[in-house]
Parts: C-alpha cells; structure tokens; sequence
C-alpha cells in the first residue's frame, strides 16, 4: 500500500446491532480488496467506533495527505448534506494542507437497480407454482427522512423496478419520519386483493430499523394468512453494491461525482419546504464508543 496515492475512507452510518457492523466491514473488506494499493479506513458518522474524524486523524498520522471519503450510505439526506461534511471540514480547517474530497450517495445508479431485481427475484422464489408476477404487489420500504428530495428518490426506484419486472402494482412507503409508513401502506395495499406480495426494504446493513420493518410485515401475514408474503433480502455486500462503490470512488477522483442540489430544500423553495430555504443546516449525531 501506498501512502502517495490518495487514501480511502469509507463511512458509514452506525448502529448498536451487531450484526450491521458486521456486515458493514466485510462490505470495507471487499472494497479494501478490489484496491489493494490504496491505504483504506472506515469511519462511522454516529453510535460507532471509530468515528470519522478518529479514522481521518490515523489516515493523517501515516503520512496521508490526500484522502477520498466515501459515504456507505444508499440516499442523499441530511447525513450526506450536513452531517458528514461537517465531520469532514472540522478536519480539513485543523489540517489545511491536507486535500479532503467527497464522494456521494450509492443513490439510482443502474448497478443497484440490478441488484434490487436480484435481490426481488431470489423472494418470488418463496412463492408457489402458481406464482404470477403480473399478479403480485412490490412494495418498496425506504428509511424516510425529512429531505423530500430523498424519498423521493425511493418512489423513483419503485417506479423504475416495477416497469422493468412487470408487478401487478407497486408502493412506496417509509419505515419513519415521512409518510406513508409501512403498517398504514400494508393495510391500504391489502385493499387492493393481490394474492403474492414481496416486500423490498431498500436498506443498505442489518439494524434497528431492518427488526422493525421485520416486526410490521410478520404481525401483517398473521393477520392476512391466505396473502402469500416474501421479504426480500437487503443489499449487504452484494458484489454489484461494491461495483457502485467503486464508480463513485472513480466519479469523485475524477471531479465528477457531483451531489445533486436541484431540488435541496436549502437551496430552492420546493413546494411545501418553502421554509428551510436559506435555512442554516443543522447537524445532530449521536457519537458513541459502543455498538
């Protein structure tokens, strides 16, 4: 490895279950892998260790002075508008001479949009010889934030999954913050009499939000037995997830992995957000030296 071509911090969000941390480091040992001459580290944002700027500080420690980071993270929302650039700039105004740069979101990019069919494909599995998509419902579960600009996006990634496959009909909902959410969504979708339903959380890592999305759809089955119901699996390390990873770390090295502010609430008046344009970004994180 080589402390003369830049380093790479890949981060994450954090959590207190085990088993998302897990899964976020063996995601960092592939990547670490498929670059063996880059000197890499991981970071998380919030309720991990180490922090991003504990991992900045080591990179810098080696001699490192020019560092990609990339973000671990699906959507573009306030993490990646104000929480992580403000970890990010604390450093870079403490080293000057050191060059930062930041990558973005996994975001709509083709590749996670074959693996979501794949990871969609392996649910209908589940099912019976009589399964037919044209008959079944996809429900696309998303996190929710208070950036419209990000769910959004998680419609955007249903509509784009359902013309491909060819479901019955499709939804979107969210697992907090924004509406509707999951358990509101099941019921209104159970209306419309579809006899096969997969459910796709549009999640990254294993974590509190993953059990409860988990929770909602059991306590759904159980109380519809004859609606055949498949979760599908979550993207993990999938190898088509580290090949986005890997476009994005090219896209920013190369100046063009740009963020998309066309509709950032801070800085247009989108309807119904009229309010935060202007607005000072605020940052709130949760750091803790524990899983």
């Amino acid at each position: 490895m080589s402390i003369h071509k830049p380093a790479i911090l890949l981060i994450g969000h954090g959590t207190r279950v085990a088993d998302g941390i897990a899964e976020f480091h063996c995601l960092a040992d592939r990547l670490r892998a498929a670059l063996p001459e880059r000197l890499f580290a991981i970071g998380f944002l919030e309720l991990s260790a180490p922090s991003i700027r504990e991992s900045l500080e080591a990179l810098i420690q080696r001699g490192v002075t020019e560092i990609v980071a990339i973000p671990a993270m699906l959507l573009t929302a306030s993490h990646i508008k104000n929480d992580i650039p403000n970890e990010l700039n604390a450093v870079q105004t403490r080293y000057p001479h050191i060059k930062i740069s930041y990558g973005t979101a996994l975001e709509t990019h083709p590749y996670m949009l074959q693996a979501a069919e794949e990871k969609i494909a392996t649910a209908e599995e589940a099912f019976n010889i009589h399964y037919k998509r044209n008959n079944a419902l996809l429900m696309v579960i998303g996190r929710g934030t208070s950036d419209s600009d990000a769910n959004a996006n998680v419609s955007k990634i249903t509509r784009l999954l359902w013309e491909k496959m060819g479901f019955g009909w499709a939804t979107t909902c969210y697992s907090g913050v924004t509406v509707p959410l999951v358990a509101e969504s099941l019921e209104r979708s159970h209306r419309l009499g579809y006899p096969w339903l997969i459910v796709f959380p549009y999640v990254l890592f294993a974590g509190r939000l993953l059990r409860q999305i988990h929770t909602i759809v059991d306590a759904y089955q159980a109380k519809y037995p004859k609606v055949q119901v498949s979760k599908a699996p979550y993207f993990r390390d999938h190898p088509l997830v580290v090949r986005t990873f890997l476009e994005r770390l090219r896209q920013t090295e190369g100046g063009i992995g740009h963020m998309n502010c066309q509709l950032c609430q801070y800085k247009e008046p989108i309807v119904g957000y009229e309010h935060r344009y202007g607005m000072p970004q605020r940052i709130h994180l949760q750091h803790s030296n524990s899983v």
